[in-house]
């Protein structure tokens, strides 16, 4: 291990605590140590909780959000981009080669940053949703590709917050940001302390839950863009079964997307994506 330094050229600010690295044995590495993101979970997202913020943009994004850093693992050319918004933190920024990080990650970071995160305290359900006026529930979906792709469709799409329950994949998880393209970071979201007994909660908060799925009583997502409520939760379920029959019993309508060629069903994201786009606000002013 070689100690730290820090450099005053090449675009290294004297300020920054930049430790090169020849050893993956350092302490300070265990958070980058084949990347456990079940344990950096510690069980339930307390306060003192951990993620990983992978890319310079997903690094951008959640400092961005007032996130703060515990260390930083970088290729040393990544240094002289993400220097500027690291300078005001003073926290380890540890440099090593491409085949250093590799062996302590357990992957290829061709994506050249990574960072150790402090995960911010979950807000209540009242808080999130405060102002909204389109949110997306998520059942028990345990693909955290998909969880990140819904997060992405929701920021894109103009839906104002997501809420998870209990059994949901953790949003914060390593490749949910990734695919998320850190917008995990901009979406308000929460975790739902109980479900389907939550649902009565949205409805207190004057939210019509519309659920997405297959049923013989579903209107067609067309007819219910046309007559909109004010305050929509959409519901989505897991991959394979959908939602359970006892958040359709919570729904006050449900809602499913036309489908042609004898397809039933879409991928949870991209009937999301459908979904949000219909409803979006900029889309139904530009039909009127």
């Amino acid at each position: 291990m070689l100690p730290a330094f820090a450099f005053g050229t090449h675009g290294k600010s004297p300020d920054m605590h930049v430790v090169p690295i020849d050893s993956i044995d350092d302490d300070g590495l265990r958070d980058y140590a084949r990347l456990t993101d079940v344990v950096l979970r510690r069980l339930s997202e307390p306060a003192d909780g951990l993620y990983i913020a992978e890319s310079t943009k997903v690094i951008e994004r959640a400092l961005a959000a007032g996130h703060q850093p515990r260390s930083v693992l970088l290729q040393e050319k990544f240094l002289a981009e993400l220097g500027p918004i690291l300078q005001p933190y003073d926290v380890p920024i540890y440099l090593g080669s491409p085949e250093l990080l590799e062996s302590l990650t357990g992957f290829s970071m061709h994506r050249g940053a990574l960072a150790s995160m402090h995960r911010p305290p979950l807000r209540s359900v009242a808080e999130t949703v405060k102002d909204a006026r389109r949110i997306v529930v998520l059942e028990d979906i345990v693909d955290h590709t998909n969880v990140g792709a819904i997060f992405r469709s929701v920021a894109g799409l103009g839906a104002d917050a997501v809420l998870i329950t209990p059994r949901c994949a953790d949003p914060l998880y390593r490749r949910s940001v990734r695919v998320s393209m850190g917008t995990v970071l901009q979406v308000p979201w929460t975790r739902l302390p109980d479900w389907p007994e939550g649902a009565a909660v949205l409805k207190d908060l004057g939210f019509h839950l519309a659920a997405l799925a297959l049923d013989d009583d579903a209107i067609d997502l067309d007819e219910f863009v046309a007559s909109a409520p004010e305050r929509i939760a959409l519901l989505l379920g897991t991959e394979g079964d959908g939602l359970s029959s006892a958040a359709l019993k919570q729904a006050d309508t449900t809602v499913t997307i036309p489908m042609m060629h004898g397809v039933d069903s879409l991928n949870v994201a991209s009937a999301s994506a459908v979904a949000l786009y219909a409803l979006s606000p900029r889309r139904r002013s530009s039909t009127r």
